[in-house]
């Protein structure tokens, strides 16, 4: 991956490159960014050229370190992401696991989120995480020498799912770190990761990125100009959004159609046994979805919510979600989301989203935030 092929963030490419050159280079960085903002490209980038400068004057070298490092396959690259078992790895797995897959997902998807992921490697009913057996695998693979005598790299993504034992086996790491060695965290929700770890690295944040580079990438794989644009503003940023969007592989568009028929049935339920039914049955369908689904389709509906809000209270330039479900339009919904339900609607849905990653009952949780979705929405303006 060259720092040419990663979309925007041009002045934190110069950071990057600049520091490298001046041999100035943090053993321990945190690259913090939105879904789609390019941070795993950059870190690859980033990665390879640290470790080709050495071969720089000797082109044989240096071509074969740029082959390995376009295959993700060179030897002083090292990745931990989360996994979880399978159907094929039964018990304890670790990144080593998956390289295979990892490798051709970095070829196809370098912008691809943590469901794109686990929908990749067939794990989308559970929940990733990075584990303590991943930090022990770390401690040995930096503890040996660098195969072609420059720098060790290891690039942690989603760093936020590692566990408090891998966090404070990591930790260790980072206070002492092997000579020679840079260990590149990327996180999405920098709170999630324990103080400790972010006091001790250089953290770089990451903005969305603008609409015309989204739009000008979309254009580059063959997309007009007019829908390129379009798609753009609808993604807000993220180009992972955008491309899926192009290839109607959103799961944005399974989850409109969820969200409609949530709040349809929600709003006939006032005094409706018959809706109350469709609820439950609702409820009964998204508990046999996986709970990383589950979480991603209710932080979906907080962002809806938090558009609505924009849009009753006359900020349309900061609206740029679309849904496309027939006969439904945000504007009309718009108005039921205000200032007396909207603060408990986005509780209840965070408390949700807690109940779900605490592998709590499916079917009780979603049937509950039905019923209380039903009281909120009927909650009168001032």
């Amino acid at each position: 991956m060259l720092f040419e092929n990663a979309l925007g963030q041009k002045h934190l490419k110069n950071h990057l490159i600049t520091s490298a050159d001046s041999g100035r280079i943090p053993h321990a960085q945190l690259f913090v960014g939105p879904e789609g903002c390019g941070t795993l490209p950059i870190a690859l980038a980033y990665a390879q050229y640290v470790i080709s400068k050495i071969h720089e004057k000797d082109s044989q070298g240096y071509n074969s370190c740029l082959h390995k490092c376009a295959t993700f396959t060179h030897p002083d690259i090292h990745f931990a992401f989360p996994v979880s078992n399978s159907d094929r790895v039964k018990s304890h797995a670790v990144s080593n696991n998956y390289l295979l897959e990892w490798r051709q997902f970095l070829s196809e998807q370098p912008y691809g989120n943590l469901f794109d992921w686990y929908r990749f490697i067939g794990i989308e009913k559970k929940q990733g995480q990075i584990g303590v057996d991943e930090a022990q695998d770390i401690v040995k693979k930096l503890s040996l020498k660098s195969y072609e005598g420059g720098y060790k790299v290891l690039l942690v993504w989603m760093a936020e799912k590692m566990n408090i034992a891998a966090s404070n086996k990591l930790l260790k790491l980072i206070e002492e770190p092997p000579r020679q060695t840079i260990i590149l965290l990327l996180a999405e929700e920098e709170e999630q990761l324990i103080g400790t770890i972010r006091s001790r690295c250089q953290i770089l944040h990451f903005p969305h990125l603008p609409e015309d580079i989204i739009a000008k990438g979309l254009m580059e794989k063959g997309l007009g100009e007019a829908l390129a644009q379009q798609l753009a503003h609808e993604a807000n940023g993220n180009f992972n959004k955008a491309l899926d969007l192009m290839n109607q592989d959103s799961e944005d568009l399974v989850f409109e159609k969820w969200f409609v028929q949530w709040v349809r049935s929600a709003f006939k339920a006032k005094g409706n046994k018959a809706a109350i039914h469709d609820l439950i049955l609702w409820s009964d369908e998204l508990a046999k979805v996986g709970r990383e689904v589950q979480k991603k389709f209710l932080s979906y509906c907080i962002h809806i919510i938090r558009q609505a809000l924009l849009l009753n209270y006359s900020t349309q330039e900061l609206v740029y979600s679309k849904i496309h479900v027939d006969n439904f339009e945000l504007k009309k919904f718009a108005p039921f989301i205000h200032e007396n339900n909207v603060q408990s609607i986005f509780e209840e849905l965070e408390t949700a989203i807690i109940h779900v990653e605490r592998n709590g009952n499916s079917k009780l949780i979603f049937t509950d935030l039905s019923i209380k979705l039903t009281r909120l929405l009927h909650t009168k303006a001032t």
